[in-house]
């Protein structure tokens, strides 16, 4: 497997060429000049805003390339330039993991120029804004200071939907056109990928293209298909303009998602206001959008290089993601569902990214990350393996939170091998045993018991417990039981270690119903309800004077939750939301200190006036089986008639019947329909190789 090559590349190759002929006598030459650095611009202004250095670049494994690198040595080649940002501010973005791979592995390509960008602070948004006698100071990439403007391509990398308002901001910053249709030939192609591209509706008003799925490959695919139509001298052919041909050239391969090239039709307000249609309205573009998928991840070990930052970061480690997929079928779990299928690295790669990205980097702990780290097939070797080869070193290991029913003391305790011994992390997600049949996380309260007893029997003093508030079908009972559930572990923590130094912290999220799951038709909690139902949790734990002490109670209040569902959930209506909330302010929503729910509720009533649709329409308000939502069109492989059956038998669970649906990877298949629809397969091992020591040079 080259890594340029792949199905990803092969359908976008067969798009790009589809009547590029066409036209040919409308080609448009555009000349380029090298963009002026802004840093001698910037620099004088850094001592007036907080933490400058996230601002100043040339971090370790960054990289720096010429604006022509891909002019070749007769200096007539093309160069494809990327600015990928993530939309959140240095110490967020800078470890995202996606990002980070995108980067290297298109600045592997001597003909493609990736650079990084992020969001700024207000502080620095006023500087910029403000300007100096040459103007406004543009968005710009943190390696060579370049206006985010002048590249191909602006892509945004999206792991949460509140970062919209950060994406307009950049946008603005930048001075390209917030509305695609205002585009012209002089701005990059603005195109977003992550996991709220499953439904980029809300934004697409925004956006030129959008990727669903695994980038590495497809990334490569755009790359190609941008080279060649600026080598054939940027043709228009038969489309309004060269940008749109472009744009057609990618959305004819079935793997990029063009939202100017889809109308979407609304029923009348008596009817409902609900989506009447989305259909493409170009020759050649496909009724449905597919995913990416990548088969073979021991051929694409990224980060090889990773990023290490200049400022404090909120992950101060290197991260090796051991597989990519989960099928434990957690009805509530967006990103389980649409990376489907499972598919593991190698103990071998493993064993050598970790060791290449610690000598590359220097840091001193390494996360093996995954949906569910301690389900590969091999993870005690994987464990056994990396504990031997670092032992006595100060290199320690971490996994992040572990499935109740995949824990073992033997797996923590090589974990913990070199002393460093944190807290222990479960997600049990439902405090009742009947809310957990309800979301198909089949724990029962026995088994989070023993789990905990073993760890505490084995010197551990501190394990978190993640829970759900709002989940279908929940009532108060359901979660006044994390308390009851705490105190057990309090109490049985206490009994097999003979100490009271216990200690249980509850970390309790809110619930958003999401698109491509059993619960993308469920109604979503009120925020009313969601915050007394926290209150009363609270009061109890605090009322216990046997256990109320020794128990850590967090949880954030249920406004951002429901913003994040309208965002979520939303159909391309709510974009005028999104920009009036941008024009009146709104940035960094995911930051608490930042997030103002009333200008939401209120931006929200003024854009919606007349459409017949409201707040509470697109998140409190239960969806039925024959409505068109706004991500149909978008295939992550999910059988809709397979995902309403879950959404079913969750609420029968509700009712009292017990139905699991069990974890594909070792039963039989239960017809999600992702590996037939895909062309995928489930690859996990073991392989039966084994991880070798380091040899000594």
């Amino acid at each position: 497997m080259t890594r340029s090559g792949g199905p990803a590349r092969a359908v976008l190759r067969a798009g790009a060429n589809a009547g590029s002929g066409r036209g040919a006598g409308r080609l448009k030459r555009v000349s380029t000049t090298v963009p002026t650095s802004v840093f001698p611009r910037l620099e004088p202004r850094l001592a007036e805003v907080v933490k400058p250095i996230q601002y100043v670049g040339g971090e370790l494994n960054s990289t720096l390339k010429e604006w022509d690198c891909g002019a070749g040595p007769d200096g007539t080649g093309e160069t494809v330039r990327w600015a990928l940002m993530y939309p959140d501010a240095y110490e967020v973005g800078l470890p995202n993991q996606g990002v980070q791979i995108l980067y290297e592995v298109l600045n592997e390509r001597d003909w493609i120029l990736a650079e990084r960008t992020y969001a700024v602070w207000p502080d620095m948004e006023r500087i910029m804004r403000a300007g100096d006698e040459h103007g406004p100071i543009p968005q710009f990439t943190v390696d060579a200071h370049r206006p985010v403007r002048a590249f191909d391509v602006f892509g945004l990398s999206f792991s949460t939907e509140l970062g919209y308002t950060n994406m307009l901001n950049a946008l603005d910053l930048a001075g390209i056109p917030l509305h695609a249709v205002d585009r012209t030939e002089d701005d990059p192609i603005v195109l977003a990928g992550g996991h709220a591209a499953f439904n980029p509706e809300p934004i697409a008003d925004f956006l030129d293209a959008a990727v669903l799925g695994d980038g590495e490959e497809v990334v490569l695919a755009i790359s190609e298909v941008i080279r060649e139509w600026k080598q054939q001298g940027r043709p228009a052919g038969e489309m309004a303009s060269p940008r749109d041909e472009l744009l057609r050239r990618l959305a004819v391969s079935g793997g990029v998602y063009v939202p100017k090239f889809y109308e979407v039709t609304y029923t009348a307000p008596e009817a409902g206001a609900s989506i009447a249609s989305v259909a493409p309205i170009v020759p050649g573009v496909p009724h449905r959008v597919r995913k990416h998928t990548l088969m073979d991840l021991d051929a694409w070990p990224y980060p090889a290089k990773p990023l290490v930052p200049l400022a404090e970061t909120v992950h101060e480690r290197f991260s090796v993601e051991i597989f990519r997929g989960c099928t434990r079928g957690c009805r509530f779990c967006q990103a389980g569902m649409i990376t489907r299928p499972v598919r593991e690295r190698s103990i071998n790669t493993i064993g050598q990214m970790v060791e290449n990205g610690i000598r590359k980097s220097g840091f001193e702990e390494v996360g093996l990350l995954s949906l569910s780290s301690a389900d590969h097939t091999e993870i005690a070797e994987v464990a056994a393996g990396l504990a031997d080869r670092y032992e006595g070193s100060n290199i320690s290991l971490s996994l992040p939170s572990t499935r109740v029913d995949a824990f073992n003391i033997t797996l923590a305790n090589e974990f913990s091998r070199n002393g460093r011994r944190s807290g222990l992390t479960f997600a049990p997600e439902g405090g009742s045993e009947r809310m957990r049949k309800v979301i198909n996380k089949m724990v029962t309260e026995e088994d989070l018991i023993r789990t905990v007893a073993t760890a505490y029997s084995h010197g551990w003093r501190q394990v978190k417990l993640y829970f759900m508030c709002g989940l279908p079908t929940e009532t108060d009972e359901d979660v006044l039981a994390i308390a009851d559930l705490a105190k057990k572990v309090i109490a049985k923590g206490r009994e097999v270690s003979g100490r009271n130094d216990i200690r249980c912290t509850v970390s309790i999220g809110g619930f958003v119903p999401k698109p491509h799951t059993p619960f993308q038709w469920a109604g979503q909690l009120d925020h009313q309800t969601t915050d007394e139902r926290l209150k009363k949790l609270r009061d109890v734990v605090r009322e216990d004077k046997r256990f109320g002490r020794a128990i850590g109670f967090r949880y954030h209040d249920g406004k951002p939750g429901i913003i994040e569902g309208l965002l979520s959930r939303g159909d391309r209506r709510v974009g005028r939301i999104i920009e009036e909330v941008w024009r009146d302010g709104g940035r960094f929503d995911g930051w608490s200190e930042h997030f103002s729910y009333e200008r939401w509720v209120a931006c929200a009533e003024r854009a919606l006036t007349g459409t017949g649709v409201d707040l509470d329409w697109y998140t409190t308000r239960e969806r039925g089986y024959d409505e068109v939502l706004p991500w149909d069109h978008l295939d992550s492989g999910l059988d809709k008639d397979w995902l309403w059956a879950d959404w079913e038998d969750a609420l029968a669970a509700a009712e009292g019947q017990d139905i699991e649906v069990e974890d594909c990877r070792w039963t039989p298949c239960y017809d999600c329909g992702v590996c037939p629809e895909m062309g995928t397969e489930i690859q996990i091992g073991p392989t039966g190789q084994k991880l070798l020591p380091l040899s000594v040079v």
